[in-house]
């Protein structure tokens, strides 16, 4: 170590005994903590040369450190310090930020900060720091340790036994442990490439500060150990991992964005334009024609309505969930991917890769034998986006494991012993393609579309895209196009740029929690009373509107007016969400019957069904099995169920496993 003309232990101390900084050591005696977390820039302000060889030399000068502050902690309260045991200074926001893809030989022994998701945590288990051994002949030997692997005393001091020594735990030095897994984060990954990651070595008392999911920023000494093959040795390449000095848990709310007061003074002038909705929806995915209605429910999708929790604790969800299905070739992919680059936080994934585990969390075995918890998709998208294309080609017990997550905005894991909980308190942008290739209007949105009913009726909105010819728009969007192709995408202007759009919608959805108004209330209970009486006219009409629905047009609402930065709801925020919920229902064929939707079945089917059930029932108790014919007969005669639709609701009975045809011409119950 090079000499220095003034002892660091010292002047570590003076700038420890600035009023701020005594008023925190006092605070850590009261609330019996053990590490005193300072800004890095707070030390460079004081001595500078200090604050760079901390970085240089980290450990020598974290040392010096430590040893100030206990020096300090004797001053402020003399008693605390012989009960806490060892004291840590910790250094959070250094200026040496690396990036964790460049992470590198360069940085070894150095210390630096990353940023970074936690994908993997495993438990927290006692580490030997300082091991009492007892020989055969009583005598006890203490044994600093270090590395991997119990270092045990050479020979015994008394007796010159070189075995036979035995592990006393309660006279050893133990503490906390942990091992995390830190992830680039999805925004930072360059396309087409798979994403770097780091371990993170965590002791004593920040262990357990950051789980699966959370976003991080570590600082720590970046070390390096050798790769070693079981017996053969050490390899030549060593494997980097962190030494975690400090971890801060970024806030996984929006305020993670950035915004500076001149920004904040371009929002608010944004949001005072008459046309803040037109513009907003105009800077959503500029280069793909068309689509209002899509742009529309997308922006209601970025801002989302506010999430409630009732006084038993109740979670009521505020994110909004969309689903694109469309011919082939009609901008699916397109509009999702442009929506992950202008949300603050998003996370594309594709559903012909994707595995209930890589959605949810997956449970690992370490190679010590323990289990770890791994963090999926859905986690990693908390307080986000996660945009799910082509979510017809997952298989179904993959697709089941969004069920909770789109209702409850968690994710529940019980696998190798290990029952957890995480958030995933996350908006879905899904696309899929028509089962048949094309969508049929002869059929019903359940029969179109690969996807389990549970799924399909937790979307607040479902937009049908057709590839239909019509002169004037082909001619519209094939301009469009080649203007594209000629001018290149950066010259199709927009209200918004991308960058302003991303604080925007962080702005807003940080600091903007907009209220019901009576007048808006009014609206939305006259349209569900509407509807819903609009269908209870006569026994066995179509349902056109549930609680779900209601549910969904609030949280549109909600939105639009936070999309405006407003604080309260307007009629013509309610009357926009009802406008929106109307051309989804539309699009897919449930404007007069949400069952549709709800249940996969009209209305007018599952009742004809019921009824063949029921008649099947009585005759089976005549004649044992029913004769089709005879059936078909009465279905006619006595309910005025025509032969055609009889055949068509018989057929989805016998697919459903329903009833069966023991011989030709007969049918019974299963």
């Amino acid at each position: 170590m090079t000499e220095v003309t003034v002892d660091p232990q010292e002047r570590f101390q003076e700038f420890l005994k600035h009023k701020e900084r005594r008023r925190l050591i006092k605070q850590m005696a009261n609330k019996e903590e053990r590490s005193l977390t300072l800004n890095f820039i707070d030390l460079t302000v004081f001595d500078d040369e200090l604050g760079k060889n901390l970085l240089k030399k980290p450990d020598v000068y974290l040392q010096y450190a430590e040893e100030a502050l206990q020096d300090q902690m004797k001053i402020e309260d003399e008693q605390y310090t012989e009960t806490a045991g060892k004291l840590h200074v910790r250094f959070k926001e250094i200026p040496v930020n690396v990036p964790l893809r460049t992470l590198g030989a360069k940085n070894i022994e150095q210390l630096t900060s990353v940023e970074g998701i936690v994908v993997r945590a495993t438990p927290v288990r006692p580490l030997l720091m300082e091991a009492v051994f007892k020989c055969r002949c009583g005598e006890e030997s203490r044994i600093i340790q270090q590395g991997a692997f119990v270092r045990r005393p050479a020979r015994c001091p008394a007796c010159r036994r070189e075995s036979g020594f035995e592990l006393i735990p309660e006279k050893s030095k133990f503490q906390d442990s942990q091992e995390l897994r830190v992830q680039e984060r999805p925004e930072d990954l360059p396309p087409g490439q798979l994403p770097r990651y780091v371990g993170v070595s965590v002791v004593d008392d920040i262990v357990d500060c950051a789980s699966p999911g959370d976003r991080v920023t570590i600082t720590g000494v970046v070390r390096a150990k050798p790769e070693v093959i079981p017996g053969k040795g050490r390899l030549r390449t060593f494997t980097i991992y962190i030494d975690a000095n400090c971890i801060e848990t970024v806030g996984k709310e929006f305020e993670a964005i950035e915004i500076s007061p001149e920004d904040e003074t371009a929002i608010k002038k944004i949001a005072k334009s008459e046309f803040i909705h037109q513009n907003i929806m105009d800077s959503i995915a500029p280069s793909i024609y068309g689509y209002e209605h899509v742009k529309e429910a997308i922006m209601y999708l970025l801002f989302s309505g506010v999430p409630k929790k009732t006084e038993e604790g109740v979670h009521i969800r505020g994110d909004i969930h969309i689903l694109l299905v469309g011919d082939p070739g009609t901008a699916k992919s397109q509009i999702l991917r442009t929506i992950i680059r202008i949300t603050p936080r998003g996370l594309y994934t594709s559903g012909r890769g994707t595995t209930a585990a890589g959605l949810t969390a997956a449970v690992l075995r370490e190679r010590t034998g323990g289990m770890v918890l791994e963090a999926g998709a859905l986690v990693l998208a908390d307080k986000g986006i996660a945009a799910v294309d082509e979510i017809d080609k997952m298989r179904d017990e993959d697709r089941v494991a969004m069920h909770e997550m789109m209702e409850q905005q968690t994710v529940s894991i019980a696998k190798g012993g290990i029952i957890a909980t995480l958030n995933a308190r996350a908006s879905i942008l899904a696309a899929a393609n028509p089962k048949l290739g094309r969508y049929e209007d002869r059929l019903t949105a359940a029969e179109n579309i690969n996807i389990p009913i549970v799924i399909l009726s937790r979307f607040d909105l479902i937009f049908v895209g057709k590839d239909t010819p019509e002169k004037d728009l082909d001619e519209r969007l094939s301009d469009h196009i080649l203007k594209i192709h000629r001018t290149g995408i950066e010259n199709i202007k927009s209200p918004i740029s991308s960058e302003m759009l991303r604080k925007y919608i962080s702005y807003a959805r940080s600091r903007v929690e907009p209220k019901l108004s009576e007048e808006a209330i009014k609206h939305l209970k006259q349209f569900y009373l509407k509807m819903r009486k609009e269908s209870g006219g006569a026994e066995g009409s179509p349902i056109a509107i549930t609680p779900r629905q209601l549910e969904a047009l609030v949280r549109l609402s909600e939105a639009r007016a936070r999309a405006a930065l407003r604080k309260e709801v307007n009629r013509m925020d309610a009357d926009a969400a009802i406008k929106i919920m109307q051309r989804s229902l539309q699009d897919v064929g449930a404007l007069s019957d949400i069952d549709t939707i709800m249940t996969g079945i009209p209305t007018t089917m599952r009742e004809g069904q019921a009824t063949i059930i029921h008649l099947v029932g009585e005759m089976e108790k005549e004649t044992g099995e029913v004769n089709l014919e005879e059936l078909y007969s009465r279905l006619e005669t006595e309910y005025k169920v025509d032969r055609q639709k009889a055949e068509d609701y018989i057929k989805q009975l016998l697919n459903q496993g329903t009833l069966y045809t023991p011989t030709e011409g007969h049918i019974k119950k299963a």
